[in-house]
């Protein structure tokens, strides 16, 4: 048996979570507005079970343990149930992990016949959990920085983010076209991200809150009128948005009044989201590899799309 995290959930999501209905079939996803999105055929998974990963460091007992909040929707949450191929969670009783993160590790797990194990852990523990290999990885909607890669190893990508912010329709802000029109604003970020640390402060005069431990504390924030507007990343806005009516995303990419970089590819690795393996362990890296390289950017979006319609509400 592996070693486990003897961490605390807090469960920001109440324990009343209620799932939403799942799409109906198929890899149609729906948009946040309801309406079908371009359909995008996802393809079945690889059978890679011929493949010896019993020397993989970690996977020796073929159990791939997996390190997230199991607090950051869309990428992962808590319910109180297995509905819609919710994984429970080996360290928190009777509480079930889901999401796009859960979704990639289960393709990971069946294309090798490995045995999930899902682990909450609080955000700042996740790259040290994997540097002692008490994870095996964290697949937690991290962006694969060169700082963060500098103490893991990273997958992926596996998901290809880009950089937004989120107001209410009703707010001084939800016409703005740029940064420069978020000048003055109260705002917030996910505490340990890119968005908190390098994007806010690019807002001229900008009253920067300290930090949300979670992203639903973060939009917490908002919908209560502590901030007048949060930045995140795409996926996260539009799990916001889906379940509060009431927001708005501001879309800034591709424009010159986006959050700023020193260059393209400074701005991919802050954005591009990875998986973490322990520093050297490049045996697992790779088998992770071997199987994300199936789908490319359209796919992963639309794996995203279906984990937003699922999503529970809050």
């Amino acid at each position: 048996m592996k070693k486990l995290l003897a961490l605390t959930l807090t469960l920001v999501l109440a324990l009343s979570l209620c799932a939403c209905g799942g799409p109906s079939g198929g890899d149609t996803p729906t948009d946040t507005e309801g309406s079908k999105t371009e359909s995008v055929e996802i393809p079945p998974v690889e059978d890679l079970t011929s493949t010896d990963t019993s020397k993989i460091l970690g996977l020796e007992d073929g159990v791939l343990t997996v390190g997230m909040e199991c607090t950051y929707p869309p990428y992962n949450w808590t319910q109180i149930d297995d509905s819609n191929g919710a994984v429970p969670i080996s360290n928190v009783a009777g509480s079930y992990a889901n999401g796009y993160d859960v979704m990639i590790a289960k393709r990971i797990c069946e294309a090798y016949g490995w045995k999930l194990e899902i682990v909450s852990s609080e955000w700042a523990s996740l790259t040290p959990a994997v540097q002692s290999q008490t994870m095996d990885v964290n697949i937690a909607g991290q962006s694969m920085t060169a700082e963060r890669m500098a103490e893991v190893e990273m997958a992926g990508p596996y998901y290809y983010a880009t950089i937004v912010c989120v107001t209410t329709k009703d707010g001084k802000y939800a016409q703005a076209k740029s940064i420069a029109d978020l000048a003055g604003g109260t705002c917030t970020a996910q505490s340990g991200t890119i968005w908190y640390d390098s994007c806010l402060p690019q807002i001229k005069d900008a009253k920067i809150l300290p930090p949300a431990d979670t992203a639903p504390a973060m939009i917490m924030q908002l919908e209560t009128g502590t901030a007048d507007f949060i930045c995140t990343d795409m996926p996260t806005a539009k799990g916001a948005v889906a379940k509060n009516d009431n927001l708005v995303i501001l879309d800034f990419s591709g424009t010159e009044g986006d959050f700023q970089f020193a260059n393209e590819g400074e701005r991919a690795e802050n954005v591009n989201i990875g998986i973490a393996v322990r520093k050297g362990n490049t045996e697992l890296k790779d088998a992770i590899d071997k199987v994300l390289s199936a789908l490319n950017k359209e796919q992963f979006s639309a794996i995203m799309d279906q984990a937003i319609a699922i999503q529970p509400a809050i």
